[in-house]
């Protein structure tokens, strides 16, 4: 997610992506946006039959979770069938895009529609049921955990992803990693499945480019680019010469 007003978007991304030949993102914004995929999909966000959030969390919790529904226009008999981890996700959508953030103006989103109308290359480092899955397969136990620190810091993530997107598009990558990565240690499980796995499996595809000498535009979250066991430093510790412009 971002705001319309980042773009245009600063001279050294523009310069790299006119001189690339193919473009990498995290998943097929196609595949993410079909009908038929979505439906899929949906059924592992979706509580078993018989099962409604009443009966899967603390009751503390789950009564934070329908005052927030409330609060963000979400019907509550929605949020009843959804799987923890999924609640977290629709409950902090309408915040951010209160905000003025949203997912039709992320940077993955711009490039991949511009690469599709010039008949770029389009590349996925990850399929989008892979993606769901790190998320599904939690157990309940850090399902809860991620529900309940995403309500507890919600009102605050405003002001952050503001500092955030500052912070993204004027190339602070200490102000990153700092706004970004305490939260996700603080859950070293999640930000294992999240964040370092994830970056691990993203290796080869991006060598691969290397490798074969093609000139590859990489757009991944900003979580993967800052820290100890991010994209970047792991293609330090394998010898290669990583630049920031």
């Amino acid at each position: 997610m971002l705001t319309a007003d980042y773009y245009p978007l600063s001279a050294p991304i523009e310069k790299a992506f006119a001189s690339s030949s193919v473009l990498v993102v995290e998943a097929d914004m196609d595949e993410m946006t079909s009908p038929a995929t979505l439906m899929s999909l949906m059924g592992k966000a979706m509580l078993p039959d018989g099962k409604t959030l009443d009966r899967v969390i603390a009751a503390d919790l789950h009564s934070v979770v329908m005052d927030r529904a409330d609060k963000n226009g979400v019907p509550r008999a929605a949020i009843q069938r959804l799987k923890p981890w999924m609640a977290a996700l629709v409950l902090t959508g309408p915040v951010m895009q209160a905000a003025g953030f949203k997912p039709e103006h992320g940077v993955d989103k711009h490039f991949f529609e511009r690469a599709k109308k010039a008949g770029t290359e389009r590349r996925a480092l990850e399929t989008v049921a892979y993606q769901f899955d790190r998320m599904d397969q939690l157990t309940s136990p850090q399902q809860e955990a991620l529900l309940r620190g995403t309500l507890d810091d919600l009102d605050a993530q405003t002001t952050n992803v503001k500092s955030m997107a500052a912070a993204w598009a004027s190339g602070d990558t200490d102000a990153l990693e700092k706004l970004l990565l305490p939260a996700m240690k603080s859950s070293p499980d999640i930000y294992a499945r999240l964040l370092v796995e994830r970056n691990a499996n993203w290796m080869e595809s991006v060598e691969t480019c290397v490798k074969q000498k093609t000139s590859c535009f990489v757009v991944v979250g900003a979580a993967h680019l800052v820290g100890p066991d991010s994209l970047v430093a792991m293609l330090q510790k394998k010898g290669y010469k990583v630049e920031q412009q």
